[in-house]
């Protein structure tokens, strides 16, 4: 898959089927549409190309300060990759961009730089300048510029959206099972290793911490989850701890994961932590005897369940 950053940086000589949208999370849902383009593209020995925006348009047009993405856009483009696709369009959103009209991105953008043979398009889709283009239109410009348009069910697109809204209750509510389940993968956190204050490793039970730079970037319910992490390419298990760290009166919020049977400096690598079961809620104890106690406890959990579910 090739990874082009700006629409007027692709080029092809090919025709191509184009879906547009966010497809945050890259869901099963997601997977189902992108699929279907895909294979539809090969059928046809034509390219397939997702055209999608960032920042988020909700971020740019109404400073959206509450939006939470399941996904950073790296996170995204690497899953969409698994998918097949030959082109992922990561075109920057801003407010000059959405003043083109829908005729200027029809013809502009998705019949002369795209190159478009075919549109798979989701169910009651608006697009251009306040939102004026629809299907109507769409269908109007396909005739007139000699390509295609597939709308995707209603259904289909009621249970993609269903599905995003579930992926974030659950992982809000420490669900992670839910989360996973509908994602079709383990839910990620991507960041560097930063120097902490280091009181995991005078207690027994080191950690790396993790700094998500991504101020969008969904954090799921505070607690202690199971997780995995490929570290030298090989797999790293442990546990991670999201939450304040009250028992040592912490007063910010801070990811620490502590990696089992291992033993290497960390600090400015990148990782990417997926987590795999939720233990418990974030607790306060009276002393570090009963936190030490508690760890010890977690961790017996912890390696059962990674036993368990190879």
């Amino acid at each position: 898959m090739d990874i082009v950053n700006n629409i007027s940086k692709f080029s092809s000589k090919e025709k191509t089927f184009v879906t547009i949208g966010t497809f945050d999370g890259v869901h099963f849902g997601h997977q189902k549409i992108i699929e279907k383009l895909v294979l539809e593209a090969q059928k046809a020995n034509k390219k397939s190309v997702l055209l999608t925006f960032f920042p988020h348009p909700r971020m740019v047009l109404q400073k959206d300060a509450s939006l939470e993405l399941i996904n950073t856009i790296g996170e995204r483009a690497n899953l969409l990759e698994k998918i097949g696709l030959d082109y992922l369009i990561i075109h920057p959103f801003s407010k000059e961009f959405s003043r083109t009209t829908a005729l200027e991105f029809v013809r502009d953008i998705l019949v002369n730089q795209l190159n478009i043979s075919k549109l798979i398009i989701g169910y009651d889709h608006h697009f251009g300048k306040n939102r004026e283009g629809n299907i109507t239109q769409l269908t109007e410009y396909s005739h007139l510029y000699d390509f295609t348009v597939e709308e995707i069910p209603a259904q289909d697109i009621d249970d993609v959206s269903v599905s995003s809204t579930k992926i974030r209750r659950a992982l809000h509510t420490g669900n992670l099972k839910t989360a996973n389940d509908y994602l079709g993968y383990y839910f990620m956190l991507n960041g560097a290793v930063v120097n902490g204050k280091k009181l995991g490793g005078k207690i027994g039970y080191p950690t790396a911490n993790i700094d998500v730079k991504e101020s969008y970037k969904l954090i799921p319910k505070t607690g202690v989850y199971v997780v995995q992490s490929k570290i030298d390419n090989i797999n790293v298990f442990g546990m991670m701890n999201i939450g304040n760290r009250p028992t040592v009166d912490g007063n910010h919020q801070t990811i620490e994961v502590h990696f089992f049977d291992f033993n290497q400096d960390l600090y400015n690598q990148n990782l990417t932590i997926e987590l795999m079961y939720f233990l418990r809620d974030e607790q306060k104890f009276a002393s570090i005897e009963e936190l030490i106690h508690q760890l010890k406890n977690d961790e017996k959990i912890a390696r059962d369940y990674i036993k368990n579910n190879p």
